[in-house]
Order: C-alpha cells, then sequence, then structure tokens
C-alpha cells in the first residue's frame, strides 16, 4: 500500500517509515509536489492533524496521514501543548524551544510531562483518527544526540535515558508517535 505521510520533516519520515515496515510504501509531500507548508491554524492537535491531512486531499488527490505533536508540562498547566514547534517563535527551533523550556522550568521540582501526538488518516474519503500518548518528566539538561525536537530533555516514564539517548527501534516500541503509529498500523492491516 503506497500512502502520502503529510510532513517535510525527515526525520518523522524516518521513524514511520521503521515503525510501519515494508508492507506499507510511505511517501513525503516532497514525493508528490507538495513544497508548500500546510496550515496549522488549529487550537488543538486533532484539528492540526486534520486540517493537513484534508490540505493534500484536496489539493493533490492523494490519500494520507498527517499527525501533530504537543508536549504537555504540568508545571506549565499544558503548554507548551499545541505550540511545541513554536513554542519560542519564528522561525521555529528546536535549540531555542528547549532552551525557554528549561529556562521555565528552573527551579521546580514538578517535571512530570507528556507527550501527545494525533495521527489523522484520510483513506478512501474516510477520515479516522489515532492517538498516543507518552508519560515522562523533564529532565534538567539535554542528554543524547538521536531523535529531535524535546527528544534530548524527555526522559520517559519507566527509563533512565531520555528519547534522545535510545535507539529509534526502542523509542518507536514506547513513544507518543510510535503507539499512534502502532494503532494506524493495525488499522491498515
Amino acid at each position: 500500500m503506497k500512502i502520502c505521510f503529510a510532513t517535510n520533516n525527515k526525520k518523522k519520515i524516518e521513524e514511520v517509515k521503521a515503525a510501519l515496515g515494508a508492507t506499507f510504501t510511505i511517501v513525503s509531500l516532497e514525493e508528490i509536489g507538495c513544497l508548500e507548508e500546510l496550515p496549522e491554524t488549529g487550537d488543538t492537535l486533532d484539528h492540526n492533524a486534520f486540517q493537513k491531512a484534508r490540505y493534500v486531499k484536496e489539493h493533490y488527490g492523494v490519500d494520507c496521514f498527517a499527525d501533530d505533536t504537543g508536549l504537555e508540562v504540568d508545571f506549565l498547566a499544558g503548554a507548551p501543548g499545541v505550540y511545541s514547534g513554536r513554542f519560542a517563535g519564528e522561525p521555529r527551533s528546536d535549540q531555542r524551544n528547549v532552551d525557554l523550556l528549561l529556562e521555565k522550568m528552573q527551579g521546580t521540582e514538578n517535571r512530570s510531562a507528556r507527550f501527545r501526538t494525533v495521527i489523522a488518516l484520510i483513506l478512501e474519503g474516510k477520515e479516522y483518527s489515532f492517538e498516543g500518548i507518552a508519560e515522562g518528566e523533564i529532565t534538567e539538561i539535554r542528554t543524547g544526540v538521536g531523535g529531535f525536537g524535546y527528544d534530548p530533555v524527555f526522559k520517559p516514564q519507566g527509563y533512565e535515558k531520555t528519547f534522545a539517548e535510545l535507539s529509534m527501534e526502542e523509542k518507536n516500541i514506547i513513544s507518543h508517535r510510535g503507539i499512534a503509529v502502532q494503532a494506524l498500523s493495525r488499522f491498515l492491516k
């Protein structure tokens, strides 16, 4: 089965391809000729994921799925949430987002957080959604070089390593995106 993953984030595409395996051929936005930035103007993860998937279906006519992910930090009342990618403003910068998060959390003991991913699928004219949640905590310093985004400061529950220290295979089993992609994969199979 060939399906478009509505993202230009190469690391996300790598993770999803690894999680879905050889059963599916994942094509990127670039491969379908979509070079523009997809709209993300919603105030929820669900809204953004469906907004992106609907845009691709409407403008390019291909079945696709899109995701939106947010880091929800308890000490920050659920922020940055839907604004995780642009927490420190535009242009988007993982480095500046993590710097701002660590700055805002300096001195707090309440470091609990969760990553939440929503995947919106449009397949044969029908819409479906899948969710994955990874509970954990924000570390005080960055560790690890893998992954992207907030991975160097997010330690999943039950682990002593951050997402950035785990292999892609380990991360895909327990991560928010991995859980949502597993649900998508079960549905598609």
